[in-house]
């Protein structure tokens, strides 16, 4: 999709950078030694960003974003993207074959399958969650798969108010719906219901999974021109790969064809013109060039069959466990491990099945029966190995799973359900706007990467970003909570400058999520409220005071309600989400990549 390049978190002093192919993304910086999983290697161990030296290493959104009232070569960013992944290029010798509409495959069928996505996005505002932001449109590109159906990508479509599609060679755009968004893949099903859209279509086929150095010719309807546009190259690598729109890993194809803003969703195709992937995000680095990703046939097939089987996403699972290799001879000898095999857990997330099945301290050493080897690899084709995660991946949610691992000397195998992981910070907001909860001019809100985003993260506080970089979620439902800002009255004097902190109990009952706070003040029968924040801050409110001055104070403002619609509902306290005692924090990071040591991993 044809948009801004968007920096997500640009690691310490690294020189190079992914790129995407949209228009608002979040992707997390990451160092070349490995890849963005959930994060990459940062400046320090908590900043995801910083505000004060300059990006040279970054995962990018390729999309080209307007905003109305502005001419097309304002489209921001368009010009310094088209600056660094054309000139700099040209400068350095490097020129593509890039065809638009010439050649032999000026008449190829699978061409006129590729369509060019119009989207209209109207992003939450997460400082102020009642209101939206700005509108900005943008285009990307799409490729019908029959059914009716498109596959596009999903940052291409997020945050969607309209979504149009205009075919190779017309100049009517048609309405288009989104079907479903696959964030951790970045895979976004659309249709149109127009007759006349599909008159005369063939959708693409898909193909194998290809080999190293197979031919690769990536279309869509990059920036530079309106027409559709053909560049060529060859497979570099094929690996489990960051995946910078839903900070996750999953199986990505690297090519060294050119992926330039607006590429973002097209196909990729092999010699017999057979679909073999969707362009989706590039590496940029002042240390390497040429590094296009593309989603494999495999992910997509995933994510259709996951929409075909549900009726909707509901996302891949993972067995929420954090894995040391075993390397070391002394420490497999250590362990009773007889030969050069397994990974060690070292940590398991709450939230998933395996918390009740595994043991820190168990060595896995086979998955489904594929033995995982010490450096947390499996085999993969013929001569080659993967990454663990690549298994655990090809499963679906609610999939039961056979882990064989070796407690104490003794070899057993262990049944445990998968399940999507459970983020205490969410990445993404499901269902387009956050939560809010507003009493006597304080707003609390849940706290969320796209907050952090926009707040900037000098604005949040080191103790706020620990907790959200290195913390689990101890049960479902589990949220932090933050008193986002203060609208100034006089029932709460001495509090306009609170912001960013977060709310740990009111009188004297720890908050388990914003639906549980406003429970909380709903029910209160006391005489005060009395908030209490990280560090010992206290905050007191007279509760019938607090009530008679909050609707005055949503008036002042033209704040429309005192709550989001998701608050309304009763609230029912389900029985697993009994807080437990705190963990430490920082006792082990949610992503090697976090502290940039490849010794432990996620799965």
């Amino acid at each position: 999709m044809a948009a801004m390049t968007a920096v997500l978190a640009p690691p310490s002093r690294s020189s190079s950078s992914l790129s995407f192919s949209s228009p608002r993304c979040r992707a997390p910086a990451f160092s070349c030694s490995s890849h963005n999983s959930q994060r990459p290697k940062r400046q320090s161990l908590i900043k995801r960003h910083s505000s004060q030296e300059p990006n040279n290493n970054e995962i990018e959104a390729v999309s080209q974003k307007r905003f109305p009232g502005r001419g097309k070569d304002e489209a921001s960013s368009s010009s310094s993207a088209l600056k660094s992944f054309g000139v700099q290029k040209k400068e350095k010798g490097l020129v593509y074959e890039q065809v638009n509409d010439m050649g032999n495959l000026q008449d190829a069928a699978f061409l006129n399958a590729v369509v060019k996505v119009y989207c209209t996005h109207t992003a939450p505002d997460y400082s102020l969650p009642w209101q939206k932001q700005r509108q900005f449109t943008s285009t990307g590109s799409a490729f019908m798969i029959g059914d009716g159906k498109l596959l596009t990508n999903a940052h291409c479509v997020e945050h969607h108010t309209q979504v149009k599609v205009k075919r190779r060679g017309d100049d009517t755009k048609f309405v288009a719906k989104v079907l479903a968004r696959g964030v951790e893949c970045d895979i976004a099903l659309l249709s149109v219901e127009s007759e006349e859209f599909w008159r005369g279509a063939e959708p693409l086929r898909f193909g194998r999974l290809p080999s190293l150095q197979d031919a690769v010719t990536v279309v869509g309807y990059p920036l530079g021109g309106d027409t559709i546009s053909v560049t060529k190259g060859v497979v570099s690598r094929i690996e489990v790969t960051s995946y910078a729109h839903g900070a996750s890993d999953l199986l990505g194809i690297q090519i060294d064809a050119a992926i330039n803003p607006g590429n973002s969703g097209g196909p990729a195709f092999n010699d017999q013109g057979e679909c073999i992937g969707v362009a989706f995000q590039v590496y940029r680095s002042e240390d390497a060039e040429n590094i296009g990703y593309v989603i494999p046939t495999t992910v997509v097939s995933h994510f259709l069959n996951d929409y075909e089987k549900n009726g909707k996403y509901t996302g891949f699972p993972s067995l929420g466990v954090l894995l040391q290799k075993l390397e070391n001879p002394a420490l497999r000898t250590c362990l009773k491990v007889p030969s050069n095999e397994g990974v060690l857990v070292r940590r398991i997330e709450p939230t998933s099945a395996a918390y009740n099945v595994l043991k820190e301290g168990d060595v896995i050493v086979n998955f489904d029966g594929v033995p995982v080897g010490s450096e947390g690899t499996v085999p993969f084709r013929l001569t080659e190995r993967i990454a663990f995660r690549y298994l655990i991946s090809q499963k679906f949610a609610g999939d039961v799973a056979e882990v064989g691992i070796i407690r104490n000397g003794a070899p057993m195998t262990v049944k445990t359900v998968l399940q999507p992981r459970v983020h205490l910070v969410p990445y993404h907001i499901e269902g387009g706007q956050p939560s809010y909860f507003i009493i006597a001019g304080l707003v609390f809100t849940p706290l969320s990467e796209p907050l952090i985003e926009e707040e900037c993260e000098d604005a949040i506080g080191l103790k706020l970003l620990a907790k959200a970089r290195y913390s689990l979620a101890r049960f479902k439902g589990e949220e932090i909570v933050i008193l986002s800002q203060v609208l100034a009255n006089e029932v709460n004097i001495g509090y306009e400058d609170m912001g960013n902190q977060q709310v740990l109990k009111l009188n004297g009952t720890q908050i388990k999520n914003i639906r549980h706070l406003a429970h909380l003040v709903d029910s209160c029968k006391d005489k005060y409220l009395v908030f209490e924040f990280e560090d010992n801050f206290l905050a007191v409110l007279e509760r019938d005071a607090a009530s008679t001055a909050s609707p005055c104070i949503l008036k002042d403002y033209g704040i429309p309600c005192e709550r989001s619609s998701d608050l309304l509902e009763p609230y029912v306290d389900s029985e697993d989400n009994q807080v437990m005692n705190k963990e430490e924090i920082g006792d082990s990071p949610v992503t090697n990549l976090e502290i940039g040591f490849d010794g432990l991993l996620w799965a």
